[in-house]
């Protein structure tokens, strides 16, 4: 008995889609834990933010000083609690903190010890060409975010992206809060030296924060255009599908 098998697929039929694996669980496990984490941390920091919505420079600042910001009262709807209470929205911001830090931490050194931020995240020099930089850019104005020849590489602006949040945004974050604690002043006087002041640490506490706000509406409208359903599945069980157009 002859067993039929199928005929060959014509020469111009379309190439099957591919199903990679994309994201470790260390990855996905920080992604989804951050993704918690910094939204309750925004919420009670507008919360905070309302008690004195005035930025300064130095190591003082007060009501009848000359503030470099002026900030907005934020409404109840973008803040946690709803309702204006200072004293539970530190002990949200204080908790989260601690989750912040040490999830960041466990999450440096797993990627180190599985070389993600040398076979991933690593800029080079031929990264930051004029002709890549532009190349990439282009790439993106016309949707087309992955790579045809390596569809699971980051592009350069993904890199420096990624670099910009891991290594400077969360770490000055960490470290300016600390730097407004007095307790820890106290212990580590440097703090305030680093930073220049109480008011300075302060400040940078917000530009960073208002930075990784930005980066976060920036990604999640990249994730949008990319096709929502394959990069939530990705990060989700970590099989990611490659588009068509990179396939």
């Amino acid at each position: 008995m002859t067993i039929a098998t199928p005929p060959p697929a014509p020469a111009d039929a379309p190439p099957a889609p591919r199903t990679i694996y994309r994201h470790r669980v260390a990855t996905r496990l920080w992604h989804w834990l951050n993704a918690v984490t910094i939204f309750i941390m925004i919420g009670s920091g507008l919360t905070i933010l309302n008690a004195h919505p005035h930025l300064y420079w130095g190591a003082y600042g007060a009501n009848f000083d000359h503030p470099w910001l002026n900030t907005i009262h934020w409404p109840s709807y973008v803040t946690i609690p709803a309702h204006y209470n200072l004293a539970i929205a530190r002990r949200w911001h204080l908790l989260f903190a601690l989750v912040l830090a040490f999830s960041l931490l466990a999450y440096m050194i797993v990627s180190l010890a599985n070389r993600h931020f040398a076979r991933d995240l690593r800029v080079r020099l031929r990264d930051l060409s004029a002709a890549n930089l532009w190349h990439d850019l282009r790439e993106h104005l016309a949707f087309r975010f992955h790579d045809p020849a390596d569809p699971t590489a980051y592009n350069i602006f993904q890199k420096l992206s990624y670099v910009l949040v891991i290594f400077i945004l969360i770490p000055a974050m960490i470290l300016t809060g600390l730097a407004m604690s007095p307790g820890m002043d106290a212990a580590w006087p440097w703090l305030l030296d680093l930073f220049g002041g109480r008011q300075s640490a302060r400040s940078i506490h917000f530009i960073a924060a208002s930075g990784l706000t930005g980066f976060i509406v920036v990604h999640l409208v990249l994730v949008i255009l990319a096709g929502p359903i394959n990069e939530v599945r990705s990060m989700l069980t970590g099989r990611w599908r490659v588009p068509e157009e990179a396939a």
